[in-house]
């Protein structure tokens, strides 16, 4: 009786890892497709913005990017046009606050999201930020841009990857979440 109930706790642990590493492997090939239905419809660019004909300004995040290999500068008209074509709806968000209400409220979002703030500059009416995709994922830079528009304000923002190529759509559904979330608050 007793050399069996040592095999048996041995062979439920193997048994318990094994199930450990199935769940774990259909996790993990259930993104896979997620993924790949993204890198087909998404333009191959890692660098999205609601203004391509004046992007927001990266200031405080210029030279603190570690481990980015993609420039701050905004990369032009090439990009632009492909960022039209893949995401047409991205786009400016006007607001019916104060330029000051609506930097508040853009600060309330980034921070409502879980970004890392590298910097709030109220003169310049920017919020610049950090965030890092889930689990691995790699870091993406942001700057949100509030400016007068007539009566309200106008909410621009911009979103980076830190590392080059295709980003299968980070930065644009970063974009939309930030819009999203600042008409919530």
């Amino acid at each position: 009786a007793i050399g069996g109930a040592t095999e048996r706790g041995p062979r439920r642990g193997r048994v318990r890892v094994a199930a450990v590493l199935l769940v774990t492997a259909a996790l993990a090939s259930a993104s896979v497709p997620w993924r790949l239905r993204g890198a087909e419809s998404a333009p191959p660019i890692h660098d999205v913005t609601t203004d391509t004909d004046d992007p927001p300004r990266f200031g405080a995040l210029r030279g603190r990017r570690p481990g980015a290999t993609t420039p701050v500068d905004y990369p032009g008209p090439a990009v632009a046009a492909q960022q039209r074509l893949g995401y047409p709806h991205i786009a400016p968000l006007p607001l019916a606050v104060a330029p000051r209400v609506a930097l508040a409220r853009a600060e309330t979002a980034v921070r409502a999201l879980g970004w890392t703030i590298a910097a709030v500059d109220t003169a310049a009416g920017r919020v610049e930020a950090t965030d890092r995709t889930t689990w691995f994922g790699p870091h993406g830079d942001v700057v949100v841009r509030v400016s007068p528009a007539g009566r309200g304000s106008r909410v621009d923002v911009r979103s980076l990857s830190r590392v080059g190529g295709g980003d299968v759509g980070a930065n644009a559904a970063r974009i939309r979440k930030f819009m999203d979330r600042i008409q919530q608050s």
